[in-house]
């Protein structure tokens, strides 16, 4: 790595010292103010030192911090029940509180594994997901995700999953155009049903938005119906990962509402508290909670902090907000804006293959050449060049490398609070044109 880079991204040692934050902005120890363009990863979505959010936060501590889940319930968790089943809709009326996404995704998987149980299906064990996903740091979380550079280290003691085809309308599955990616990557689920055999079938996990491998990669138009008409066909379980898409960030509160679908089982984490305090949940259906409850009489999985009282009173908050000031009908008004605003102020940078993505979740692809896609080579690790100098422009966004294949590729991840002014995103835009112009130009690449 260049000994040229701001010295931060090199060891967590060396990272400035965050001193405080306010709203879209946060301060370093020396005084240096960031606007907070990607949400940290994606989580603070209604900005930072939120008065009303941390008031309630103290309320709950000096009654009691935690209430243990399997001695007691709580009025934070039976009201935060209450919302999210609300603001799902249809059937999605369960969940295991967790505190993070991680734990809501390994925790979804597990309850598609006890549904299958339950029914007397012990031989649905395997999981199918697809390349280019990220679904979490724990083991089955990580035996899921399709992101190489973050897998190699621990392979050999991951479960063995079935791999499909990432299905991103940019990249379109070989023989396939972007109107036909998504029955390509819905025949490619339906034919490795077949192929391994619908009995032995537990699940298929993904996001209907990739996040951080894929770089808000949206489903296309119709993919998202396909595969609920196909696990169902064949009995297998639908999951939907919106631990990072979730929560209201892509213009619905469930990010699966866009494609007019409803999942079995559902992970939601990063907005849900927006970042006030750990939380995440594994929300599931009415059906897999009749199998699951009728016969173990609960969900096997669970955590001591499961349902945590204060993590719980931070998530009703922020979700109240959210509800009361109409954040998620903002991010779905204003997203167009903020996308036109992204494509103009880049649309110069021959580097900028692609900008997608869905409401305040969108991403910019880097390429070495427009007309073949060809990604800039691993070595030259622009993402981390790009995150180090828009950190010393005073932008925080979410640079990620290895869309393309697991190692190769670069994007840019903006995911900025619901409730920043028109004035803060064009912030962020402008500061995310110069840092890539500046980068580029300092790699000899513009």
């Amino acid at each position: 790595m260049s000994s040229a880079l701001p010295k931060h991204i090199h060891s967590t040692g060396e990272l400035p010292k965050v001193a405080w934050a306010k709203g879209s902005y946060v301060h370093d120890a020396d005084g240096k103010r960031y606007i907070d363009g990607s949400g940290g990863p994606a989580v603070y979505c209604i900005g930072h030192s939120n008065e009303e959010v941390n008031g309630a936060i103290k309320d709950q501590l000096d009654r009691i911090a935690h209430g243990y889940r399997y001695n007691f319930s709580s009025d934070a968790l039976e009201e935060l029940t209450e919302i999210v089943r609300r603001r799902c809709g249809g059937t999605l009326n369960n969940m295991v509180y967790v505190t993070g996404g991680s734990e809501a995704v390994e925790s979804c998987l597990k309850l598609a594994l006890q549904y299958h149980a339950a029914r007397g299906d012990m031989s649905r064990r395997r999981f199918i997901a697809r390349e280019r996903s990220w679904h979490g740091n724990t083991l089955g979380a990580l035996s899921v995700s399709g992101f190489l550079e973050r897998k190699r280290a621990f392979e050999g003691s991951l479960l063995d999953v079935s791999r499909l085809s990432p299905v991103n309308a940019y990249r379109p599955i070989a023989g396939s155009t972007p109107d036909t990616v998504g029955e390509a990557g819905a025949k490619e689920l339906e034919d490795e049903i077949l192929r391994v055999g619908p009995e032995k079938i537990c699940a298929f996990i993904f996001e209907p938005v990739v996040g951080a491998a894929g770089g808000c990669v949206p489903a296309p138009k119709g993919y998202a119906k396909r595969v609920r008409e196909i696990c169902d066909k064949y009995g297998v379980i639908m999951i939907s990962d919106e631990v990072m898409c979730g929560s209201g960030r892509t213009g619905t509160w469930r990010a699966l509402e866009e494609d007019g679908v409803e999942p079995d089982i559902m992970s939601i984490a990063k907005g849900l508290a927006a970042g006030y305090l750990p939380l995440g949940a594994a929300v599931y259906n009415d059906k897999v909670a009749d199998a699951i409850h009728g016969t173990h009489g609960a969900p096997m999985t669970g955590h001591t902090f499961t349902a945590h009282t204060a993590c719980c009173a931070a998530g009703v908050a922020v979700q109240k907000i959210v509800e009361r000031e109409k954040l998620v009908e903002r991010v779905r008004e204003k997203s167009p804006m903020f996308r036109a605003m992204l494509t103009e102020a880049t649309k110069d940078i021959e580097a900028v293959g692609d900008v997608r993505g869905r409401g305040y979740f969108l991403a910019l692809e880097l390429v070495a050449d427009r007309a073949s896609k060809r990604p800039f080579e691993a070595e030259k690790k622009l993402f981390m060049k790009i995150r180090a100098q828009a950190f010393d422009n005073g932008l925080i966004c979410y640079p990620v490398g290895g869309n393309v294949d697991g190692i190769n590729g670069d994007v840019v991840i903006l995911a900025p609070p619901y409730n920043a002014t028109d004035a803060e995103l064009a912030e962020i835009v402008e500061k995310t044109a110069a840092s890539l112009r500046q980068v580029l130009r300092a790699e000899g690449l513009a």
